[in-house]
């Protein structure tokens, strides 16, 4: 048997067994309590600012969307010994949610299946078991809700959305998951108030990067799901009626070819949906929660992005930079050469170089992340990047930029070239038909819609 199964049959059981909410005059604090019986127990907890006047005493809805903020969050822990069943003990779940519940952990455990090697099989990976009750009956009133709450990650993407909804005079809070100096910075930048900026404060079990080290199962979980949830309470406990993300359609392709696994399968459109349809069924506050930046791909926003040069100095997206503090650009993994390739035909090498702090197009130990990119592999990074397509068009643009200004081309270019990847034929049409593409698979607003295209018009 495989390190799967073997923990499986050891640790048959996993179980939710309680939230608990506190609140004083400046936060509602959230304690959580996981179970594996004979392994381990988990006590992840969260801290969410809470405006003056306001109080979740009773309040149902609010206990709702705790208790599924802890579903998003025990998938992590279960992911430990992947135990057959899942008992939660602390709320109720109809068979419809269950489904749901089951689709997200089995999509966004994809990656996690993949690098371990384990053939799990739907039906059966995980039956999930609901045996408790709310505390509280369905019974809170629910307020008028107004305004944005705009997620801001400290990356390109949620700059661009920040400074594109300012710009058109929306209003706009914005929501973090603890801080980080891109963060506070992207906001300062799009010259609002530090005081916007609404910081959710999670504090994950440690003890499960020691069971990590000690051989347990590890790997990618659908994150992203965590971010919906904690903005969900949010946005409730402001008064706040859209929740807006910057997930783009590039979001949606497979990261491993010809197969269903996505890294970033919580930032599809598939996801946004089922977490729309989740909310308006069982979680009923009214709140709506979409991506602004759902119909253009990452080349669309990486064109965008560049023409506020204001961001360069602040934006990160570099997951393994994000670590440290202040938070930085690593210069050696794949996120860092995908941010790089996608801004290329639109910066100059300088610029890059400055950006990143390092000349990453001439830095012969990225071959392999970007044969990887430029889909001359089985998959690509397990990060969250662009498509193939249009990573290959990026290129070509760089180079065909950088060609017409007499410029030699940098390893990682010239390397393309030679090996017959450039096509230069048809590359205006190609370029164009990116700039003018609208996904319409997207749930924005009409007056968001409005603003997104008229943004697009002016800048492309």
């Amino acid at each position: 048997m495989g390190k799967y199964e073997t923990f499986r049959e050891k640790y048959p059981l996993f179980i939710y067994k309680s939230y608990k909410i506190t609140e004083n005059e400046k936060a509602v604090d959230v304690n959580y309590e996981f179970s594996i019986p004979e392994f381990a127990d988990f006590h992840p907890a969260w801290s969410f600012p809470k405006p003056k006047n306001i109080s979740v005493s009773g309040d149902s809805t609010f206990e709702r969307l705790v208790f599924s903020l802890g579903m998003a969050e025990a998938v992590s822990y279960w992911k430990a010994v992947c135990p057959p069943e899942m008992r939660v003990e602390c709320g109720e779940l109809s068979a419809e949610q269950i489904q749901w519940w089951k689709k997200l952990y089995f999509n966004g455990l994809g990656e996690f299946f993949y690098v371990n090697n384990i053939n799990a099989d739907y039906d059966d990976f995980v039956n999930i078991n609901p045996t408790g009750k709310f505390c509280s009956e369905n019974t809170s009133e629910l307020p008028e809700l107004y305004g944005c709450l705009v997620a801001v990650g400290g990356g390109k993407d949620s700059a661009l959305t920040l400074e594109t909804l300012t710009n058109a005079g929306i209003e706009c809070k914005c929501y973090s998951i603890n801080s980080r100096n891109s963060i506070t910075a992207t906001v300062e930048t799009a010259g609002l108030s530090s005081e916007i900026l609404i910081t959710a404060r999670r504090k994950f079990d440690r003890s499960l990067v020691t069971l990590n080290s000690q051989g347990c199962l590890n790997g990618h979980t659908p994150f992203s799901s965590v971010v919906a949830f904690s903005a969900e309470i949010t946005a409730y406990l402001n008064r706040l009626k859209y929740i807006v993300l910057s997930n783009e359609s590039s979001a949606n392709e497979s990261t491993v070819f010809g197969k269903s696994v996505n890294h970033q399968y919580s930032k599809s459109f598939e996801f946004e949906q089922d977490f729309h349809l989740y909310e308006e069924k069982y979680l009923c506050t009214g709140i709506y929660y979409f991506s602004f930046l759902r119909p253009l791909s990452e080349f669309q926003i990486a064109k965008m992005f560049a023409s506020h040069k204001k961001y360069l100095p602040v934006f990160r997206s570099c997951n393994l930079g994000g670590k440290v503090s202040p938070d930085i650009w690593c210069g050696e993994c794949p996120k860092c050469l995908f941010v790089c390739l996608i801004l290329s035909p639109f910066l100059t090498d300088d610029e890059l170089t400055e950006v990143f702090g390092k000349d990453l197009l001439n830095d012969t130990s990225m071959t392999e992340y970007f044969n990887e990119l430029i889909g001359q592999s089985v998959h690509k990074p397990f990060e969250c990047v662009g498509s193939i397509d249009e990573v290959n068009l990026a290129v070509s643009l760089a180079i065909r930029r950088r060609e017409q200004h007499g410029e030699s081309l940098p390893f990682l270019l010239d390397g393309y070239k030679k090996n017959g990847f450039y096509q230069p034929e048809n590359l205006d049409e190609k370029n164009t038909a990116y700039c003018k593409y609208f996904n319409d698979e997207n749930l924005l607003p009409d007056s968001f819609r409005e603003i997104l295209l008229n943004e697009m018009e002016r800048l492309l």
